[in-house]
């Protein structure tokens, strides 16, 4: 069993990754609410406002899975989250995904994010994989992934109608023993 009730604040050069607090509503629903960031991650265009608030105020209290915001240290505003969830014990193995908001784009935040997750995940627990999903149509995430260290596992075909066409969605895991030796 993966125990992550512990949620760390990590410093990077351009983003503090941290817990959740009730002030940063504002700033992840706008994330949430951005019509790329629902394009991205396969998102509705129907929001519930009580349901998201719910959600996010309970994150701090979840023990099997890690949730933080990206703070964008220049500006101090949260600008997305990065998660690992769905913890699969047989295969010693957990899911990654990042969301940028509009006010975090093209600025490094999320490779950095990205990376500080991976480095915190692969050093502090006994996870021996990370696995993600990413939409065809997302190649800068994509080219982040692969230049980060994953690699391509598999595709699930036609996963998600968008604007009434069928997307693949590309599978994909990093190896803790490949990250680890990338970074020797």
């Amino acid at each position: 069993m993966i125990d992550l009730s512990n949620k760390p604040t990590i410093a990077g050069e351009k983003v503090i990754l941290r817990p959740f607090m009730a002030e940063d509503f504002p700033q992840i629903e706008e994330c949430l609410q951005d019509p790329e960031v629902i394009k991205l991650t396969g998102g509705s265009s129907e929001y519930d406002r009580e349901a998201t608030v719910n959600w996010y105020n309970t994150r701090n209290e979840q023990k099997d899975r890690l949730d933080l915001a990206i703070v964008d240290r220049s500006q101090n505003i949260l600008v997305g989250e990065v998660v690992v969830n769905l913890y699969d014990e047989k295969n010693e193995s957990m899911n990654f995904r990042i969301l940028i908001g509009p006010r975090g784009r093209d600025r490094g935040l999320g490779t950095e994010s990205t990376k500080l997750m991976i480095d915190y995940v692969f050093s502090n627990t006994e996870i021996k994989q990370l696995t993600l999903s990413v939409f065809e149509f997302n190649p800068r995430a994509k080219n982040v992934y692969e230049k980060i260290g994953f690699v391509f596992d598999s595709i699930d075909k036609n996963d998600l109608e968008f604007d009434g066409e069928w997307v693949d969605s590309i599978n994909m895991k990093l190896a803790k023993e490949n990250w680890i030796k990338s970074h020797e």
